[in-house]
């Protein structure tokens, strides 16, 4: 049997605890080692794995409670990628992050990874719930890293060897019990505007061999996985501090999403006027992609109207059949580690929000 996507289900990221940044802090400061932070670390996951059990959630996740970014912390520790302190932030609409990136230095592999670890504690403590692991997608490589040309001079040979080690990152997560991975995906974003049609072809490339590219590489990089296995993606325009990168509706690579990636499911933003309407969900052909409704926003504490959800997935089931639907926040609560504007209760409020109109409409 397949595990998730649930009805009621979540991206993953969750707000780092006061007792985790004050860790942090500390291990900075070269109060505590590494191995006390970790140990609480450890104590806060198990705390917030039992609230999502309480909650309703069938899908726990460790909150990403060990990382201070969504993608850096798992693509710096492929072969080849290191980090580095850069000039400036990622701008988001009126904000910067802080100043941080990646390089590709040397050719891609992976061999051994920190977060396997991270994921085979999350699974010790998830009991009879499905303990669900999120990493970004191979395409946020190319997307987010600087390639040096040294090392990469046909980008083909990129794609290639970044699919190759995501194949043994899948396999090597599997080996350790997951049956549940998420692909955290801010790429295709650049696709939804003018704006970002733009920003391809400044960058020497052609959206339409770009758009080819970046579902040829995720395609090759699940081709071959266990069948016991479920993989979603996850497709965002930018979560950080309450605000957002990029707009613009699915239509412009709809036929490529709904219907030229091998997944199982697609989480989905749709919280807002900037992810457009529903109709590009025509290009869902499959009956076994499940879409999972980005419909309750992370990025601030008022609970929407239960009513309005309703109406809304009413809405989305005309394009895709209700059985294929599911419901979640539109990303997580935390992809950076400062988080969004809202309370830990609040954030709470908002999952038990997702449970409680699921069970509404599903059962």
């Amino acid at each position: 049997m397949k595990q998730g996507p649930y009805r009621a289900d979540q991206v993953g990221s969750l707000l780092r605890s006061e007792l985790i940044k004050k860790a942090r802090l500390q291990k900075e400061a070269g109060v505590i080692n590494t191995e006390q932070l970790r140990d609480i670390e450890n104590e806060e996951i198990n705390r917030i794995v039992k609230k999502q059990q309480e909650i309703g959630l069938k899908a726990v996740t460790d909150g990403e409670f060990r990382r201070a970014w969504w993608h850096f912390d798992f693509l710096e520790g492929l072969d080849g990628v290191e980090g580095y302190q850069t000039e400036s932030g990622i701008q988001f609409h009126n904000i910067k992050t802080k100043a941080h990136g990646i390089k590709v230095n040397g050719k891609l592999d992976f061999t051994n990874h920190p977060m396997i670890d991270d994921y085979r504690f999350l699974q010790r403590i998830a009991g009879g719930y499905t303990a669900k692991m999120t990493i970004p997608s191979p395409n946020m490589l190319f997307f987010r890293g600087k390639l040096e040309e040294s090392v990469y001079q046909d980008l083909d040979e990129f794609h290639h060897d970044v699919a190759q080690a995501y194949k043994k990152a899948i396999q090597a997560f599997y080996d350790a019990g997951c049956r549940y991975l998420q692909l955290d995906d801010t790429a295709w974003s650049v696709f939804f505007s003018e704006q970002g049609h733009e920003q391809i072809k400044a960058f020497g490339q052609e959206p339409d061999e770009l758009r080819q590219s970046f579902a040829d590489t995720i395609n090759q990089a699940l081709d071959g996985r266990p069948e016991d296995l479920t993989v979603t993606m996850h497709i965002c325009r930018g979560n950080f501090r309450s605000t957002w990168v990029a707009s613009g509706g699915y239509e412009a690579a709809a036929e490529t999403i709904f219907d030229g990636l091998n997944l199982d499911g697609l989480f989905l933003e749709f919280d807002d006027e900037r992810s457009g309407s529903f109709e590009p969900l025509r290009y869902v052909k499959r009956k076994d992609l499940q879409i999972v409704l980005g419909l309750i926003t992370s990025k601030f504490a008022e609970l929407e109207n239960p009513d309005e959800i309703k109406r809304r997935i009413e809405e989305a089931s005309h394009y895709v059949d209700l059985n294929q639907l599911c419901l979640s926040p539109q990303c997580g609560f935390a992809s950076t580690e400062e988080g969004n504007l809202l309370t830990e209760e609040e954030q709470w409020a908002k999952l038990r929000h997702v449970v409680e109109i699921a069970e509404d409409i599903w059962n």
